[in-house]
């Protein structure tokens, strides 16, 4: 057998098992210890996650690292473990209280990054429909049907989610100003020849996915700490408490918004390097050409220190209860939306390469 096959095999299963680790022990920590508990675990898997991207910065071994980072986060739960166990060293105490204010604080980051990727890559998705539309007739089939399914499927999630979502006045007031506001700078982009119905069906996706989240359905998962069981030495009830605790305590809306904002975020890292890459291209001599581009730069941090971004991200989702999830969904929509309507607003009206293909 190849011994390079084997040795993909062997980084990319160790890439998986540290993705799984972080998923479990988290809400593992926070359902079984404490939230200072919890915020410790997450500051040190932080850390060692900014040691990790450092060291693929500089040195670039990607599966050896993964490799050998593989048995450091039980090391890690197991010093969490074992310091909660009696009297909690003072400094401790500090660190995971200053570590819960800055999460809390990395909050209205995260939604500004999470509603300008949904823009970004939104925009990015109607200027490649635009120009597959010029590729021939069907194409221009295929894409209103797909237009026309996102249009009723984001409508059907939002009739569905209503009742949920709307749980107070004040709520229900949000989810109308939302529909509203989106249906009026729909009417307004179509007016000025600035948007598309296929950049316009994927923000109404979006719209969709926020007012979903506001009403999932909290009783559908389980309290964490009810899952949760002494393990007894035999092994049959061990997995039995394992298996009931993935199935029933890992917070399924919560899993969700992250697969969600890691995605976004992860697209619109791809989309930022090609904005403008014409004009850069064309450029001979420019710093080291479209490698030397800010935004390319910011791209290749992004990729290295994912798996930070990825626990901070987690940590914060999970120290949100539902009410404070939300409210920010609301200000997620309302600050994509402000976002959009200054786009369509400023965007110029000429046929150049950069934005003939927003014009119908």
């Amino acid at each position: 057998m190849n011994p390079w096959f084997v040795w993909t095999a062997v980084a990319n299963t160790a890439r998986l098992s540290t993705v799984l680790q972080i998923l479990i022990y988290l809400p593992l920590t926070l359902a079984t210890l404490s939230t200072p508990a919890f915020l410790l675990l997450s500051l040190l898997s932080c850390i060692q996650s900014f040691i990790h991207g450092t060291m693929l910065l500089f040195w670039g071994a990607g599966q050896a690292l993964s490799v050998m980072q593989m048995p450091i986060h039980p090391i890690l739960l197991l010093t969490c473990f074992h310091a909660f166990s009696s009297t909690v060293h003072p400094y401790l105490a500090t660190a995971t209280t200053v570590w819960g204010v800055c999460l809390r604080a990395f909050g209205p980051m995260a939604i500004i990054l999470e509603g300008m990727s949904s823009l970004l890559v939104s925009q990015k998705v109607g200027q490649v429909g635009k120009q597959l539309v010029g590729e021939g007739e069907g194409y221009q089939f295929a894409l209103l049907i797909a237009a026309a399914v996102g249009y009723v499927t984001s409508a059907w999630v939002i009739v569905i989610a209503y009742p949920a979502a709307a749980s107070s006045p004040l709520s229900s007031t949000m989810i109308g100003v939302a529909l509203t506001s989106f249906v009026f700078l729909t009417i307004i982009g179509f007016a000025l020849r600035r948007t598309n119905i296929i950049e316009s069906s994927a923000l109404a996706l979006f719209i969709s996915y926020n007012i979903w989240l506001c009403g999932f359905d909290q009783t559908s998962f389980s309290d964490p700490s009810s899952s949760y069981a002494p393990l007894i030495p035999n092994i049959v009830p061990h997995l039995q408490t394992l298996v009931n605790f993935i199935t029933n305590t890992l917070p399924k809306p919560v899993l969700v918004a992250l697969l969600y904002r890691l995605a976004i975020l992860h697209f619109a890292s791809q989309i930022l390097p090609t904005i403008g890459a014409d004009s850069w291209e064309s450029e001979e001599g420019v710093d080291d050409g479209w490698d030397g581009r800010p935004t390319s730069a910011l791209t290749r941090i992004i990729y290295h220190y994912r798996q930070l971004i990825f626990i901070m991200v987690y940590s914060h989702l999970l120290l949100l209860d539902h009410s404070s999830q939300i409210w920010w969904r609301f200000m997620n929509i309302g600050f994509t939306l402000v976002m959009w309507s200054i786009e369509l607003l400023v965007s110029g009206d000429g046929e150049d390469d950069s934005t003939k293909w927003k014009i119908d």
